[in-house]
């Protein structure tokens, strides 16, 4: 509902809170839920998306900006003022700005892992989901897509380490002259490692959510079939083309990279513009 969202408006939680709407917009499967429905909220995971998506949208953005003016800036030591007939000796080099950026790029990048995986938890665990157990027509043979559940949590869990800040380190070189050093190498190093885990558990994500919605398209009693939002409905089509349901257990790596190419090519990013609009 627009109002929450209005009345502490960051505005990545707005962005997020209106990307959900227009998804789910029409959304039959969201609808059978109105009534009948024994829970009374959703866990954090689905209920705060829009907080913590927002939250890093907000951070991706700042770094965006730091990264924006660090690529048009003069780092030269020294500065040649060629006008003012003058060179400055100054600190211009030092990565600090970055290095912090970086650091915060990979916590913003985790925690949108981290909350993920806790989906992929909720949609495989038929307890909590109403679905199959792991997504499988026939569990006690097939395991389904519990293990695909494994591969996320074990990304979060190394996410979790590589979050940890390098630019709050320093080891000094250069006979104590160099005395405070960024690290921002390894800020970016980690961050980038960071993204890639976080592309594969969102690939995850969507295989999960995909194979979730095959089961939740049939409407309780009358088994017609339901309409999810026109924007997930778009995602859906788009994840289906290149990945088949899951019947029956098979190696899971491949429908992994099959999803993986759909995040990192913007497919299903495109599919569902191309749906709802940008």
């Amino acid at each position: 509902d627009e109002r929450i969202h209005a009345v502490r408006p960051h505005h990545g939680q707005r962005d997020s809170a209106e990307n959900l709407r227009r998804l789910m917009s029409g959304s039959q499967i969201r609808e059978s839920h109105r009534l009948g429905d024994d829970r009374v909220q959703d866990a954090y995971s689905l209920r705060c998306a829009p907080q913590v998506h927002g939250a890093s949208r907000d951070a991706i953005r700042y770094v965006h900006q730091v990264l924006t003016t660090e690529i048009n800036s003069a780092t030269d030591n020294p500065l040649i003022f060629a006008k003012d007939k003058i060179h400055l000796e100054g600190g211009n080099f030092h990565g600090q700005p970055v290095a912090i950026a970086l650091d915060f790029l990979a916590i913003a990048l985790a925690e949108l892992a981290n909350i993920s995986e806790r989906r992929i938890e909720r949609t495989v665990n038929g307890a909590l989901s109403g679905l199959p157990r792991f997504l499988t027509e026939h569990g006690g043979l097939n395991s389904g897509l519990m293990i695909a559940q494994y591969t996320a949590a074990s990304l979060v869990s190394e996410n979790k380490v590589l979050a940890h800040p390098a630019s709050v380190d320093s080891i000094p070189t250069s006979a104590n002259q160099e005395d405070h050093n960024s690290m921002g190498s390894i800020s970016s190093q980690k961050a980038w490692q960071v993204l890639k885990n976080v592309q594969t558990v969102i690939a995850i994500e969507m295989l999960v959510a995909a194979q979730g919605i095959d089961f939740s398209r049939i409407r309780p009693k009358s088994r017609k079939l339901m309409k999810a939002g026109k924007g997930v409905e778009a995602a859906h089509r788009a994840i289906r083309k290149v990945i088949k349901h899951l019947d029956e257990d098979r190696v899971l790596h491949d429908d992994i990279e099959l999803a993986l190419e759909l995040v990192r090519n913007n497919v299903v990013l495109d599919a569902v513009e191309n749906a709802i609009g940008t």
